[in-house]
């Protein structure tokens, strides 16, 4: 069976929240999939010179492993259509694998439930908060202490949008985690806690004044500030043009802003010029909340 899947772009890390939190958003990766006699991949959009167009790629790499999961045969012929950008922290691995491990499942007759696929693509993307919200849209809490994926989805009631602001240069994910200290002060921890439960009840209750200082952390945005040029101006000048908070989306480089819509704009230019003022282009985009995950359709 021929199938579609539509995959959000995700935020993870979202604030506080490192590695446990983490939201879709509504702008989105295709996948076409159908089972063949011969592997073949084609990729249009963002990327499109840059990933493999082969079984190395990581949706068609996905996509076989849920198939040997199931036992099945692990021949596909995959399109792929890109519009998350790569390595600015909008979860385009993340898309990828959860797209083709999705389309995967679903053309095979779904062998695989939520939960086994679930834990199939965070051992394979290694970020469980970025895959549980591209596979089941909103926003979605995880924990992987047992060394399964617990997880618990809402969808947030604020009235507010993201502003994401998205800069000219990448920041790879492995030198982001290598930024990281192995030991942190016990006294960030707590703050982080404190915050992480501010910020899950603003978004469950909107409740939006709840943000104020919800979004600021110290688990893992002060060890980035050096792959981020400007990352503390672009959030503080979020904040004065009337955003609630702005956060470190994943491992960077984008800013995203939780912002009142009527500000969205204004948001949007302020994060951009502070980013200029640090010798880097930007773009910036009002996204919402995507609330399907990875969305199954056969065309």
């Amino acid at each position: 069976m021929r199938v579609r899947v539509r995959v959000p772009a995700t935020i993870a890390n979202f604030g506080p929240a490192f590695d446990v939190l983490g939201l879709a958003l509504s702008l989105h990766n295709e996948v076409e999939l159908e089972p063949s006699d011969r592997p073949e991949v084609t990729v249009s959009g963002e990327g499109e010179h840059v990933l493999p167009a082969t079984a190395a790629n990581l949706v068609a790499r996905a996509a076989e492993r849920v198939a040997q999961a199931a036992g099945r045969a692990g021949v596909f012929r995959i399109r792929c259509r890109n519009r998350i950008p790569m390595g600015r922290g909008l979860g385009s691995s993340a898309a990828a694998i959860v797209g083709g491990a999705a389309a995967a499942n679903a053309a095979l007759g779904r062998p695989l439930g939520t939960d086994a696929l679930l834990d199939l693509v965070w051992k394979m993307e290694g970020h469980p908060d970025n895959v549980a919200a591209a596979l089941l849209g909103g926003a979605v809490l995880v924990d992987v202490s047992t060394g399964r994926v617990a997880w618990t989805r809402f969808v947030p009631r604020w009235d507010a949008v993201i502003v994401a602001a998205i800069p000219d240069f990448t920041v790879s994910t492995v030198e982001a985690r290598g930024a990281l200290p192995e030991c942190v002060p016990l006294a960030d921890a707590v703050a982080n806690l404190g915050r992480t439960a501010r910020l899950v009840a603003a978004m469950t209750t909107g409740e939006v004044e709840l943000l104020a200082g919800a979004l600021d952390d110290a688990l893992h945005q002060p060890y980035r500030r050096r792959l981020v040029p400007g990352m503390d101006d672009v959030i503080t000048a979020a904040r004065e043009a009337g955003a609630y908070g702005a956060v470190l989306s994943g491992s960077g480089p984008t800013i995203a802003a939780v912002a009142p819509a009527d500000r969205a704009d204004g948001v949007g230019r302020a994060m951009v010029a502070a980013f200029g003022r640090h010798g880097h282009r930007a773009v910036s985009t009002v996204l919402g909340i995507d609330e399907s995950g990875a969305a199954v359709t056969t065309p």
